[in-house]
């Protein structure tokens, strides 16, 4: 009987300059925040 190997599914991107997920997702709660609060005061 075969062992199969599983899977890890790897949700992070070679591309992201973040060490973390939680990180990442600060700095962009953070500059959702900051756009919004301009949006909303400037126009």
């Amino acid at each position: 009987m075969k062992e199969e190997k599983i899977k890890s599914f790897d949700r992070g991107s070679a591309l992201s300059i973040f060490s973390s997920d939680r990180k990442e997702d600060m700095i962009a709660l953070i500059l959702a925040f900051i756009l919004a609060f301009a949006i909303y005061f400037i126009d």
